[in-house]
């Protein structure tokens, strides 16, 4: 199996319909132990969804603009696994202000920067402790090389995410730790459905090449977990596009 005896810890899973619901199923199906985060008010939910996985999955609590949970993760991931081999970054949140860009405060701004980009390092630099033996650190994005007509401030966050991505492939390179983005199209996720005019994403599948299913998350599921697994490395500082080929073609 794939990823057979690996240990992940897994952020983001909070519906079955979400790509790191699916994350954690493969990954248990392809041998690996899963333990899942979350935090407040989601932190039920989780552990509800958590039962519909092959195989029960705990859940930390995570607030990822938390110090204390980021300072205390190694010790309570610690509880759970004797060590770490992957993490999947899954987390992206934005104020409803942060998408009307030009009017956004710097407050709105900051929260999905901190949030969606710098979450990344944090989580991934909390972690650490417990990746001794190296491992692959992996990340959801939304190509962020264009500007989308209503992703505005998330946007930003997205390319600052893409590019953190590549300041810790560079750090953890010398740790035997590879960090990589999986870029997937758009999705009817919880977190997308937040989005003001996501419908005009639906159109996606008409100018991917090979078509898109907004309601279809296994793809990008499927993309991290080989992320995860070991038939990638030598490969770092990358983002794999799951998106049907749109971002080849464009408008």
């Amino acid at each position: 199996m794939l990823l057979d005896g690996k240990k992940l810890l897994v952020t983001g899973v909070l519906m079955d319909s979400s790509i790191a619901f699916h994350v954690a199923r493969l990954a248990q199906e392809n041998g690996a132990q899963v333990v899942l985060t979350s935090f407040g008010r989601t932190l039920r939910i989780t552990q509800a969804i958590a039962r519909r996985l092959p195989q029960p999955a705990d859940v930390v609590e995570l607030d990822v603009t938390n110090q204390e949970h980021l300072d205390t993760l190694a010790e309570r991931v610690g509880a759970q696994v004797d060590g770490l081999d992957g993490v999947v970054h899954s987390i992206g949140y934005a104020p409803k202000g942060a998408f009307d860009f030009l009017n956004a405060s710097w407050e709105d701004a900051a929260t999905a920067l901190h949030v969606s980009a710098y979450s990344l390092k944090a989580l991934t630099v909390a972690a650490l402790p417990l990746m001794r033996e190296g491992g692959s650190v992996v990340g959801l994005t939304l190509d962020a090389s264009v500007a989308w007509p209503v992703y505005d401030w998330m946007g930003v966050a997205k390319a600052a995410f893409e590019s953190t991505s590549r300041y810790l492939a560079r750090d953890l390179g010398p740790k035997g730790i590879r960090c990589n983005l999986v870029s997937a199209g758009p999705l009817a996720t919880t977190a997308a459905k937040s989005i003001p005019m996501f419908e005009q994403f639906e159109r996606w599948g008409e100018r991917a090449p090979l078509g898109w299913d907004v309601k279809n998350p296994v793809p990008a599921a499927q993309a991290c977990v080989a992320m995860l697994s070991d038939w990638f490395p030598a490969t770092t500082g990358e983002i794999v596009h799951v998106d049907g080929g749109f971002h080849a073609i464009g408008f």
